[in-house]
Order: structure tokens, then sequence, then C-alpha cells
């Protein structure tokens, strides 16, 4: 059986009461709230977002609509909304469609997409005070060659890696 009165209703508390003191007020000091966990890291922006917010900003840059531009693409208005939205990965024929239709190459939209992600990267360590990232290696360039021969020591050139200076 239960202790409650049967047409009353049974309130459970969320936080526990403050206990009465010896003197029986209330208890007169006061307990800090819990610290707050830290708050999350932002996280890396994803390639998809990266691409829409492109499209997107291009897009309201010209003053089109999405129809206008879905249409050009010939690509579906829903569709074409959720990649600026970054819902969908676009395949690169869609990517290439969209960019076309906004008088843009796929090198454009992706070099903007590009441009955004490296501000991030820069921001981030800003932030943290940590120099901006540099890659430790990179592709050595080939040396032009006569004919067949300095084909192949470019090529050959070009699977090597070498350090940054």
């Amino acid at each position: 059986m239960s202790t409650h009165a049967p047409n009353e209703a049974r309130v459970i508390p969320l936080r526990p009461q403050a206990s009465p003191t010896a003197s029986g007020g209330a208890d007169r000091t006061r307990q800090r709230p819990a610290a707050a966990p830290p708050a999350p890291a932002p996280r890396e922006p994803l390639w998809r977002d990266l691409v829409g917010d492109v499209l997107r900003r291009e897009r309201l840059a010209q003053e089109r609509t999405l129809k206008d531009v879905a249409e050009e693409a010939r690509i579906s208005m829903p569709y074409l909304s959720e990649l600026e939205r970054g819902r969908k990965e676009a395949s690169s024929e869609v990517l290439a469609a969209a960019a076309r239709a906004l008088g843009l190459g796929l090198s454009d939209v992706l070099s903007l997409a590009q441009d955004e992600l490296a501000e991030y990267a820069r921001s981030r360590s800003v932030r943290r005070g940590r120099p901006p990232y540099r890659p430790a290696l990179r592709l050595s360039a080939p040396a032009p060659g006569p004919g067949r021969a300095g084909q192949a020591n470019a090529c050959r050139r070009l699977s090597t890696w070498s350090a940054i200076p």
C-alpha cells in the first residue's frame, strides 16, 4: 500500500529540499552550484557544409532563386536546397552542374570551399595559440625534359616527396 492520500498527486522533488538547521530556520549558507562542464570544442566543418555555403552564397550574390538555379542545373529544387544546407553529399556531376548554373567552374566552387576550410584552420590555431598549419611534405615539381625519357623522369619525380624548406 502507498503512504500518500488517495486523491492527491504525488510530487517528487527534482532538487533535494534544504534541511532545517538546529534552530528550526532555513540554512543561511548557500551551496555553490556544481561547476558547469567545459563547453565542447566547435566541431570541424564538414566538406558538404562548406560546399553548400559556397553554393548558397554565390546564388544569393547573383540574386537568383533556388528554382532558377535548379532548373538551369537540371536538378530538383529540394535537392539543391539540401545541398546548400549541407544535408546531402553531391556527386561531382551534380556539383559541376550546379556550379555551371551559377556561372562558375567546379574548380571555383571547390577552391572557395577550400579557402573557407583553411580560414577555419587558421582561426582555430590562433585561438589555441599555435602557429598556422603548414604541411611538412609536398610533391617536388617535375623538371621539363626532352622526349619520352624526360616524361618518364618527370613521372618518377612526381611520385617522390620532398621536405618543405
